[in-house]
């Protein structure tokens, strides 16, 4: 009896084993899909807090649908990954956006633009620009009355490119979605040339945070993903020096992409720094009759509003502060230091540039974190610059930054507010324990190999 036993769970593990990865893959997926449609709703009735939520879950089913979808035939599995990814984004569109208001002052910059007006020279209420107004984008526009725009020369050019096909919300989302049609093809060849498997992918298509921060919110991040990865994959092809003009087009469109260029850059070599200083200065070129203006709102208050000249919101900091209270000049000391370590951890990137591509991206993809870290930016749009190495490296430290990155789509007019320290606290917090455990695990397999 015991042995008939043995043999029928046997032949039930064996049978379970065989069950196609396919069909609890489709499983996960209809369970995101289930909660990426009332997500909208949930926001609406009960505040940023259900939203954070529902996004988190449908974030930690993407890192199960991933282990699955590593498992699965890619010829079957591709089709399930990319026909739900893009049926998500599709229903995505048809809200308005949730969490932010970005994307009208992108709309407002092109079609300043359109008009001849530099758009470094008058916040967006101002007098010289009335005639622009109109009753469906300027009312959206965010610090209106007092804030000249923000965004660096490339984005400017994607801006006024876009409006030229029309001046609306709905035309540059569908452009920012083509840009993300780009970082998409560039994961797939990516994984294809490191020989791993193609279904990957799914780490970033069914991710909650691009998601929800392009083809809804419509961040121009999307641009300045999609021209990293350009730039990585031409010059990681042998064309070292066309890439760096590509990543630096890309830190041109947003500057928290900038270290992805020590990834490429062969120590001492001054070719490649003074190529990136030409591209950025041709492109700052159209809107220097400002001067200095061409910095924008960054120089003119978003430090201080976002906490960083004071230090308020910079996490390592404030948790020093804590400890040791606060003492005058520690920002700029603070500043430094992470510098230095960017720097540090940038040379150390570069010197690895000759080993193979896929520990060159997790390299980067250790700087990224590290500056993320350090500058402990205040939106979680800012880390959709690590999101597509959730696909090309999968490190648990880039799962839990991502995912713990939705834990700051909060709002202050909506339910019970998290104090940001708490939030940052968890996202960062988890980040340094994963790198722990990633640090001890690989040391524990390292042991058991020598012995």
């Amino acid at each position: 009896m015991p042995g008939a036993i043995a043999s029928q769970f046997g032949r039930l593990t064996r049978s379970a084993n065989n069950v196609s990865p396919l069909l609890p893959l489709a499983g996960v997926g209809a369970i995101l899909v289930g909660l990426t449609l009332v997500t909208p709703f949930a926001f609406e009735a009960f505040g940023d807090n259900a939203f954070i939520a529902l996004a988190i879950a449908a974030g930690l089913l993407t890192v199960a649908a991933t282990r699955l979808a590593e498992r699965a035939p890619p010829a079957h599995a591709l089709w399930l990954i990319f026909g739900l990814g893009i049926a998500l984004r599709l229903y995505v569109l048809l809200f308005d956006p949730l969490l932010s208001s970005d994307i009208y002052r992108y709309v407002w910059d092109g079609r300043v633009q359109a008009a001849g007006i530099n758009p470094y020279r008058y916040f967006p209420a101002h007098e010289a620009l009335a005639f622009l107004r109109d009753g469906t984008i300027f009312p959206h526009i965010n610090r209106a009355d007092f804030a000249v725009t923000i965004y660096p020369p490339v984005a400017q050019f994607f801006f006024l490119m876009v409006t030229r096909i029309g001046e609306s919300v709905a035309v540059m989302r569908m452009a920012l979605l083509g840009c993300e049609a780009v970082t998409v093809t560039l994961i797939v060849l990516l994984l294809r040339r490191m020989d791993c498997s193609p279904t990957r992918v799914i780490a970033y298509l069914w991710h909650p945070l691009p998601l929800w921060e392009i083809a809804n919110s419509g961040h121009v991040d999307a641009l300045m993903v999609a021209l990293m990865l350009l730039g990585l994959w031409i010059a990681l092809t042998g064309h070292a020096l066309r890439g760096a003009i590509v990543i630096a087009l890309s830190a041109l469109v947003k500057p928290i992409a900038a270290p992805v260029l020590a990834g490429i850059w062969r120590p001492w070599d001054l070719k490649m720094p003074l190529v990136v200083i030409a591209a950025a200065a041709l492109c700052y070129l159209p809107y220097l009759s400002v001067g200095w203006g061409v910095l924008g709102f960054l120089t003119k208050g978003y430090l201080t509003e976002e906490g960083i000249s004071g230090g308020n919101d910079l996490w390592l900091l404030s948790l020093w502060r804590l400890v040791f209270g606060e003492h005058r000049g520690d920002v700029v000391a603070y500043v430094v230091l992470a510098a230095l370590v960017l720097v540090f951890k940038g040379l150390s990137v570069a010197r690895c540039s000759h080993h193979t591509i896929a520990s060159r991206l997790a390299g980067i993809n250790m700087l990224l974190l590290i500056a993320l870290l350090m500058f402990s930016p205040n939106y979680p749009w800012y880390f959709l610059v690590i999101t597509p190495f959730a696909a090309l490296c999968g490190s648990m430290p880039t799962w839990v930054a991502s995912i713990g990155a939705l834990l700051l789509s909060e709002q202050l007019d909506w339910d019970f507010y998290i104090p940001r320290m708490v939030t940052k606290s968890i996202l960062f917090g988890g980040l340094l324990l994963a790198w722990a455990f990633t640090a001890w695990r690989t040391h524990t397999a390292d042991t058991g190999a020598s012995q």
